[in-house]
């Protein structure tokens, strides 16, 4: 187990992007919270620092708690390939997935248990009594009792579900059960993924939100943009006179100097082209290979998609595979989707690439996020189950028409023909292959998209109205 350091920020940063209102309000909580936990400590804990929407909400929550002068800290358990490639299973599970339909049996209770004993006993000589522990997803649900028998609150935040039971929601959670309803508080992102068996008042509904001034999400003009994307080799053109910039979690200026490893056909983008992206792990309930089929199959040969004198791209973006630690399953993913690609007729080639982001440099990979999402067209998340979908909330504060799924939290963000499209069936790949058409032969209705979704980020979707939540769930839990 190890300590993630982390920058404290002012949440009253916030001011200028939430207006003064919500703000003073957003300060009064801060200086309760104060008062609340002064003499105690926040414990998040969950199992990487890098990689996925739980680890960019950390960084931002804890963040933010520093800031507001609460003692807030975020621990990372270590697990071994067993230990990973069972809650692997378990989240694949609580999606309503097969996953790698390998069983959830005492064997694997047994070394899910090493596991989060000794992480419990490495916490234990750091938690204090009265201390609040927030255990975020199954890696950490083992951690529950032995955090209450040291005299902590505890909290366990399910980012994960399905909207509907099955076989398999009801395998993970009868696998979960044991350590899950010891917990004195329950946060899901929606009530559709709470299971029937807890107890409703013991449970608080917290959608994930997005912050503005993060590395992922901070403002990037134009010549930045194009900066960064030519840095990391995946636009072709000669550098332009701005530098490729960002700045970090901590405030300070810093420049993008490492490459994506991309595979294509040998021809880069240009300044002129269109992009068609998704940006996700490479994890099979992101359907990246179905993205990939939908845009080979309904979209590339349709007349009016090109603009100029550019083409328009498919650009498939996923993290490096080595830089996700407790993700087995993504190298197999990227590798089945080179495999789809390489199939493909040559012309079709030549409009995809799949790009996978260095991680050696978590804001680095932010900045890179950043720039790609920005210079789409068109963001899209087709995912075949999803908890929330950050990167819905990411590209609609970037004023990018997106296409998703109507799965999960994904509906929770989307209005349909407001603020983006929502595809009813993730795997009606005509139905995808059709909205993606319509937005790019129509740029005005997907700029009014793009404007009508940044506006609902702004209402619904940045850290105060989260930190608020948080501030029940403490005040009702802790």
């Amino acid at each position: 187990m190890h300590e993630v350091p982390v920058t404290p920020v002012d949440p009253l940063r916030l001011r200028e992007h939430i207006g003064d209102e919500r703000a003073d309000a957003l300060e009064r909580l801060c200086r309760e919270a104060r008062d609340r936990f002064a003499g105690r400590t926040v414990w998040n804990v969950n199992s990487t620092a890098t990689g996925g929407g739980v680890a960019e909400m950390l960084a931002q929550l804890v963040a933010y708690g520093l800031g507001a002068g609460v003692d807030t800290r975020w621990a990372v358990i270590d697990g071994d390939a067993a230990f990973f490639a069972i809650t692997k299973r378990i989240h694949n599970r609580l999606h309503g997935g097969a996953g790698d339909k390998s069983p959830l049996g005492e064997v694997e209770r047994t070394a899910y248990e090493e596991t989060t004993e000794r992480a419990a006993g490495e916490l234990r000589a750091r938690v204090r009594k009265n201390d609040v522990m927030i255990l975020h997803d199954p890696q950490t649900a083992g951690l529950i009792a032995p955090m209450k028998e040291a005299g902590a609150r505890t909290v366990w935040r399910c980012h994960v579900g399905s909207d509907t039971s099955n076989e398999h929601t009801e395998e993970a959670w009868a696998f979960l059960r044991p350590y899950v309803e010891h917990a004195d508080h329950l946060v899901f992102s929606r009530p559709q993924h709470v299971p029937d068996w807890v107890d409703k008042e013991r449970v608080t509904i917290v959608a994930p939100a997005i912050d503005p001034f993060s590395t992922k999400n901070q403002p990037m003009d134009d010549d930045t943009v194009l900066a960064i994307l030519v840095r990391a080799g995946i636009i072709d053109a000669d550098p332009p006179a701005a530098r490729p910039v960002y700045t970090r979690g901590n405030g300070s200026e810093a420049e993008v100097g490492r490459r994506a490893e991309m595979i294509h056909d040998g021809s880069f983008p240009t300044v002129d082209d269109r992009f068609v992206v998704q940006v996700s792990r490479w994890d099979r309930l992101k359907d990246m290979s179905g993205v990939l089929r939908g845009f080979a199959e309904h979209v590339v040969g349709e007349p009016g998609i090109d603009n100029g004198g550019g083409t328009t791209r498919l650009l498939l973006v996923g993290p490096s595979v080595a830089g996700v630690s407790d993700d087995p399953e993504g190298l197999e993913v990227l590798d089945e989707c080179i495999e789809l690609y390489r199939s493909l007729p040559d012309e079709t080639r030549a409009r995809i690439l799949l790009i996978s982001l260095p991680m050696t440099d978590v804001d680095e990979n932010a900045a890179m996020v950043n720039a790609i999402q920005r210079r789409a067209s068109i963001v899209v998340q087709k995912s075949l189950a999803e908890g929330f979908g950050l990167t819905v909330a990411e590209a609609m504060w970037k004023a990018r028409p997106v296409i998703g799924s109507a799965v999960g939290g994904i509906r929770d963000q989307l209005i349909d023909g407001e603020t983006g499209v929502l595809l009813p069936d993730p795997t009606d790949l005509a139905a995808f292959g059709a909205a993606v058409t319509r937005l790019l032969k129509d740029p005005d209705a997907a700029t009014q998209c793009g404007k009508a979704a940044q506006e609902r980020v702004r209402e619904n979707f940045l850290p105060d109205r989260q930190l608020t939540d948080w501030a029940h769930v403490l005040d009702t839990g802790a």
